[in-house]
């Protein structure tokens, strides 16, 4: 976990804000407080939701070496995204997920994983490539859960540094208190049930939208 959720672990995480930079220009988040609202409600409501029961669904399919419900897993977590930005930054993050850990820590099933993804022209999500991976690594869930959102959450106020809305001391004050937001997201995730997938982050999704066609851009999405 510690590894896969380094800064230094080559999945192009801090090319994305997903639509942080449109609510920053628009003035929708401009503070430590408005920046902590914004990525708890992703954590909560939006992506964060949909990625972590992703992350669970993946898992529990991969520790069954279930091919089929694994790529069922992720085409269900592809398919609820909203925007064309927000499909590329799961899947770019996803393929470069799948591909580093196959390199550094080979695993049969993830290869053929791998492999039947390539031949039916899909791509990996990212949360479904990391509870495969997980499952397959012989972790608990709920850290590969706890590590995935916290990494979401620290990516989001890197971006609100990068984009100047908030210092260094103050970022991290903002991650101090997303903590409970984080478990409380990891404990409904594993106990919610599967029919109640999705997400309702509407603002984010508007955001995201609004970036494709932005002027002016730091960030991916």
């Amino acid at each position: 976990m510690l590894a896969w959720f380094s800064p230094g672990f080559p999945i192009g995480a801090f090319s994305y804000s997903h639509g942080l930079e449109t609510a920053v220009s628009t003035g929708k988040v401009h503070d430590r407080e408005s920046l902590r609202r914004w990525t708890a409600a992703i954590l909560t409501h939006g992506a964060g939701r949909m990625d972590a029961e992703t992350l669970r669904d993946a898992y529990r399919a991969a520790s069954e070496q279930d091919l089929e419900a694994l790529t069922a897993v992720n085409r269900r977590g592809l398919a609820f995204r909203a925007t064309s930005e927000m499909a590329l930054e799961t899947t770019a993050q996803g393929e470069a997920f799948l591909s580093t850990c196959r390199a550094a820590w080979p695993e049969p099933f993830l290869d053929r994983w791998a492999e039947m993804l390539g031949q039916g022209g899909e791509a990996p999500c990212h949360a479904a490539a990391v509870g495969a991976a997980a499952a397959r690594a012989d972790t608990s869930p709920g850290c590969a859960m706890t590590a995935y959102l916290h990494a979401m959450a620290a990516n989001l106020v890197s971006a609100g540094l990068r984009l100047g809305i908030v210092g260094q001391t103050d970022g991290q004050r903002i991650i101090a208190a997303l903590e409970p937001v984080v478990g409380t997201a990891v404990t409904r995730a594993l106990t919610r049930d599967p029919s109640v997938f999705g997400g309702a982050a509407l603002g984010v999704d508007l955001a995201s939208m609004a970036h494709e066609t932005q002027y002016s851009r730091l960030f991916r999405s």
